[in-house]
C-alpha cells in the first residue's frame, strides 16, 4: 500500500465513521478558546472544561484579563498542569490582544504567536477552529495516531508530522483531519494500551501489522 493509499482509506473511514469532529473545548468565542487552548497544554480537555466556566465568569474579555494580576488567576486554574507560568501567559497574552491586535484574535499563525503562552500548536488550533484555515496542530496523540498509522515516517518532532500530514491530506480536510486523529488517540489508540480490537483502522494500521499481522 502506497502512502497515497494509506492516507485515502484513513480519510474514508473517518469521514464515515466521524463525519462531524471538532474540539472538546467549551468556549463562545475566539477569546475564550484561545484561553482554554493555552490552559491545554500538557492537560485534559476535561481538566480544562472543569476550570474555565469560573475563570470565564471572572474574566469575561480580555481587558478584564489583561488588568488581572496572575496571583489571582493561579487561584482559577490552580488544578491545571503548570498553573504558574500559564497565569503569567494568560494575563500576558490579554495584554498584548487588547494593545497590540485591538482585541481581535488574529488569524495569521505566526501573529498567533508573538503572544505569550502560544506556541505554533496552539496557533494552528485557532486558525483552524476559528477562522477554517487549512493548519494542522500536532499535540501528542496525533503525533502517536499518524506515527502508528503509517501516515508519517520518521518524523521526529511536531513540525516535522505538521509537514508529512499536510502534503497527503486534501486541503479542505486537514482541519477535521485534526480532530478525527486526536479523537481517535484519545479513545481508541491510546498510548500505552491501544484498543485495537474496537478499531476500524486496523486494515491499514502499520502498527497493528507489525503487533498482530500473520
Amino acid at each position: 500500500m502506497t502512502k497515497k493509499e494509506r492516507f485515502e482509506k484513513v480519510i474514508a473511514y473517518f469521514q464515515e465513521q466521524m463525519p462531524t469532529a471538532e474540539t472538546e473545548l467549551h468556549y463562545t468565542d475566539p477569546y475564550e478558546l484561545l484561553v482554554a487552548v493555552i490552559l491545554s497544554a500538557q492537560c485534559t480537555d476535561k481538566r480544562v472544561n472543569m476550570v474555565t466556566p469560573a475563570l470565564f465568569k471572572r474574566f469575561p474579555e480580555a481587558e478584564t484579563l489583561a488588568e488581572a494580576s496572575s496571583d489571582e488567576v493561579f487561584t482559577y486554574i490552580r488544578s491545571i498542569s503548570y498553573p504558574n507560568n500559564k497565569a503569567k501567559h494568560l494575563v500576558g497574552m490579554a495584554k498584548m490582544l487588547v494593545e497590540d491586535f485591538k482585541n481581535e484574535v488574529p488569524s495569521d499563525v505566526k501573529e498567533l504567536q508573538k503572544m505569550p503562552g502560544v506556541g505554533r500548536k496552539t496557533a494552528n488550533v485557532i486558525a483552524s477552529v476559528v477562522y477554517d484555515k487549512p493548519a494542522m496542530a500536532v499535540d501528542t496523540h496525533v503525533f502517536r495516531v499518524s506515527e502508528r498509522l503509517g501516515l508519517t515516517t520518521n518524523a521526529k518532532t511536531p513540525l516535522a508530522t505538521e509537514k508529512q500530514l499536510v502534503k497527503y491530506i486534501p486541503k479542505e480536510l486537514i482541519s477535521t483531519a485534526h480532530h478525527w486523529l486526536i479523537l481517535h488517540g484519545r479513545y481508541v489508540c491510546l498510548a500505552r494500551k491501544p484498543k485495537c480490537e474496537k478499531c476500524g483502522l486496523t486494515a491499514y494500521c502499520k502498527y497493528f501489522e507489525k503487533n498482530f499481522g500473520s
